[in-house]
């Protein structure tokens, strides 16, 4: 091997271990702030999908139910649960995070808010990347409010507009992701019915 092949391959080598620790640094001054603002991100979507809570109280994900998910033919997670309480330190509801890994462009996560009467308040995204004009219309208030205030055991999507209290009207274009909500919506109903009993 040459001189100058030494003198280049040091060189390289050099420069990779630089920015290799360069990248471990600002990697070490981001990870709180992006933290904080995921945190941050999923306070608000508990607020929106629960608005009169005093405070979000976190249980145990029963990894048991997840089980069950699975076997039902939804394939989603519950990451997160929180108990709802109101001022006077009762329980109204549960909050959900939900990961459903059916989306059209990977994974969807959202919030889901249950109240005790298995009411669905509500649901807000965490986490989507559909495609944009088609899927990515999941976040439109007039999707989402399909789902508001219903108290179904499971919902259906339709593409021959919703008639009854368990249908849901599917994305134009975009079924994959209306079908992976609906599953993670009813991922999120079916944890709840059994927690609740």
């Amino acid at each position: 091997m040459s001189r100058e092949s030494i003198k280049n391959t040091i060189s390289l080598m050099l420069i990779t271990v630089i920015a290799g620790l360069m990248l471990g640094v600002v990697y070490e001054f981001t990870k709180k702030p992006i933290a904080d603002q995921k945190q941050l991100a999923k306070e608000e979507a508990y607020k929106e999908v629960f608005a009169d809570a005093e405070s979000f109280e976190e249980l145990p994900v029963e990894e048991e139910i997840g089980e069950e998910l699975n076997a039902k033919g939804w394939n989603a997670d519950i990451d997160e649960v929180m108990q709802v309480l109101n001022h006077d330190g009762n329980l109204i509801g549960y909050v959900l995070t939900v990961t459903d890994h059916e989306g059209y462009g990977g994974d969807i996560q959202f919030a889901m808010g249950i109240t005790v009467d298995s009411t669905l308040n509500g649901i807000s995204f965490l986490s989507i990347g559909e495609t944009a004009g088609l899927g990515m219309k999941a976040q439109d208030e007039s999707f989402k409010n399909q789902f508001k205030g219903k108290n179904v055991e499971q919902f259906v999507y339709t593409k021959n507009g919703a008639e009854k209290e368990e249908e849901i009207d599917a994305l134009s274009g975009a079924t994959i992701t209306t079908n992976a909500v609906t599953n993670g919506v009813n991922a999120g109903l079916y944890y709840v019915s059994v927690i609740g009993r």
